[in-house]
């Protein structure tokens, strides 16, 4: 990977402006750089923020304004690249993520979602107050591989607990991993409720994510 590709798209990303982002991407890919390994890049960027954000030298709101900003240069400018020339991004795997029933605080959903898009997975965001019913529909319709559930109040932890009771009811329970977190979410209700995973932060679920997938950093 070239340094000077790294170097160039750190200093855009952290700018936090998209269109300075964009433009260092157009820049990369005018010359003669493939999209596989500017988004190599990127991904070697995001890394390092992810250092930043959980070593406390970046604030939670420019861990949001990054993950939009890359994802965003991503679906907008590499993703048409790569089916111009025939290719596709690799796909990690496919996620369902919401916020779920009876809660609407979405902030932190937002975050994840973004950044497992920026990390390389084809991502289906349900969004908030999300039925049970919705999770297994939307896992069942796309064939997911994990399903990640956000919960931020305490009174809607137990749909966490009935989603993953649905899906063995319904038979899916083997074929995906399930995911959960929210500010009540501790490591020991994943456990209880039979989750496959627990992610603290958005960088985190994305660790756990790419461990659930089989992916290597």
């Amino acid at each position: 990977m070239s340094t000077s590709l790294v170097n160039e798209l750190r200093e855009a990303v952290l700018s936090y402006d998209l269109d300075t982002l964009v433009n260092a991407v157009k820049k990369s890919l005018g010359k003669g750089l493939s999209a596989v390994d500017v988004i190599n890049a990127l991904t070697i960027v995001l890394r390092e923020i992810g250092d930043k954000f959980q070593a406390g030298d970046l604030f939670l709101a420019e861990l949001v304004a990054i993950a939009e900003n890359v994802k965003t240069a991503i679906s907008e400018v590499l993703e048409p690249e790569l089916k111009k020339i025939g290719g596709e991004r690799k796909s990690l795997g496919k996620v369902v993520i919401g916020t779920v029933h009876g809660d609407i605080h979405d902030i932190g959903k937002n975050i994840v979602a973004s950044m497992l898009f920026a990390a390389g997975f084809e991502v289906y965001d349900l969004g908030k107050d999300v039925p049970v019913e919705e999770f297994i529909r939307k896992t069942r319709e796309v064939n997911a591989d994990i399903i990640a559930m956000s919960a931020l109040l305490s009174t809607t932890l137990p749909i966490q607990r009935e989603v993953i009771e649905v899906l063995g009811r319904e038979g899916l329970r083997d074929k995906v991993k399930v995911m959960v977190g929210g500010a009540p979410v501790t490591k020991e209700w994943a456990e209880e409720i039979g989750a496959d995973g627990y992610g603290e932060d958005a960088i985190e679920a994305v660790k756990v994510a790419k461990t659930l997938s089989g992916a290597r950093e």
